[in-house]
């Protein structure tokens, strides 16, 4: 009889799935880490700016650190209820968390569909557009800002909107400017220049009036004169099968984790009904 028991006794422990369990934990703990982290930086990077003093300027939106913000609160927010609903086999916050999922996979669908609607009819390339001009606008104005815009041109190997004439929109380079006497009137930022592989020191003064009549070296030589929208499309196109597929994954995830929450919330329903 005592065997008996024990045997079952042991039969209902193993009901709650400890591989879906510990599956959900632990890759959530991670999401929950990587998510607090991102959000930590971003609060920081906007207070360091004195952003939130005013936070209805148009500016604060187009911040880096503010898609920080959103994306890592996010990521707070589904990590969380992943984990610990997993680890306390609370029922209430796996539900969430499927939620949770199956809103962020319904969005991912829909932005996915409106891309590639939208693809051909030029919105997305006037959007990016203007994005990128409010980033050359604010250039000297946000450290953010001009890092993003520093990086996409030098990665990119581009400069500018359509070419380094879109710099004129900035205050800085503005070729008035030299009235004001500033330096880079005319010019380019470092980023734009095409750079030598054996380069060890950056050059921050290549840029420098290459825009400005009767330059003496030819500019094709000295800064990249193509588009950054123009290099961002051609890379979209060559690397479209590869974004494919890291979205069709990220939906297999994400539908993998729904799955997975829901059968353990089951199990977890079950086991307590034997309890009653």
């Amino acid at each position: 009889m005592p065997n008996r028991i024990i045997k079952r006794y042991r039969r209902d422990r193993t009901e709650i799935s400890c591989f879906l369990k510990y599956s959900i934990f632990s890759v959530n703990v991670v999401c929950w880490i990587f998510g607090l982290c991102i959000l930590s930086i971003g609060v920081w990077a906007l207070n360091e700016k004195n952003v939130f003093s005013n936070i209805s300027s148009k500016i604060f939106l187009q911040d880096p650190a503010f898609f920080g913000i959103i994306f890592g609160s996010i990521a707070f927010i589904i990590g969380f209820t992943g984990c610990v609903g997993s680890l306390r086999e609370n029922t209430f916050l796996l539900s969430l968390y499927t939620w949770f999922l199956i809103i962020l996979l319904i969005a991912e669908i829909f932005l996915g569909v409106l891309v590639f609607i939208l693809k051909d009819k030029g919105w997305i390339k006037s959007q990016a557009t203007n994005g990128l001009k409010g980033f050359i606008m604010h250039y000297r104005e946000d450290p953010d800002q001009q890092n993003l815009i520093d990086w996409l041109q030098s990665s990119w190997e581009c400069c500018g909107i359509d070419g380094p004439s879109d710099w004129d929109q900035n205050l800085y380079f503005n070729c008035t400017s030299s009235i004001l006497g500033s330096r880079e009137a005319c010019g380019v930022p470092f980023s734009c220049c095409k750079t030598n592989t054996n380069d060890i020191i950056t050059n921050k003064q290549c840029g420098y009036d290459v825009r400005k009549e009767g330059f003496n070296l030819e500019v094709s030589k000295i800064v990249y004169d193509k588009g950054c929208i123009q290099t961002g499309e051609e890379l979209m196109e060559e690397n479209l099968i590869m974004i494919s597929t890291i979205f069709i994954l990220c939906l297999f995830f994400q539908i993998l984790g729904i799955v997975f929450s829901q059968n353990l919330r089951q199990d977890i329903l079950a086991q307590k009904a034997k309890w009653k």
